[in-house]
């Protein structure tokens, strides 16, 4: 009885996805509303104004990624330094294994 269970596997649960439905043209219409709004007044508080805040407050609250902004390092700079020191420590743990573990 044992042996026809491997023959009967039954297969995993699937996972169903249901999308969040987006509409580009929705969104642009609630923005030149909210524009228009502001314009004549009827809205005080302009909610893109703090987007904008937020999205720089993050590096300018740490000090070693203010370092690294205002010296300029980017990504790519970044990876270059970790590879280089990715080789680095190969080439100390080859010498290693070559002068005491051979």
């Amino acid at each position: 009885m044992g042996i026809f269970g491997f023959y009967n596997v039954r297969k995993p649960r699937q996972y169903e996805h249901k999308p969040i439905y987006f509409d580009p043209r929705k969104e642009a219409l609630e923005k030149r509303i909210h524009k228009v709004k502001m314009e004549m007044g009827l809205e005080e508080t302009d909610y893109e104004q703090y987007k904008e805040e937020i999205r720089g407050s993050f590096i300018e609250g740490t000090t070693h990624l203010k370092k690294s902004k205002n010296k300029g390092d980017d990504m790519r700079n970044r990876i270059y330094k970790n590879m280089r020191l990715i080789l680095v420590i190969a080439i100390l743990c080859f010498i290693f294994w070559y002068l005491f573990l051979k």
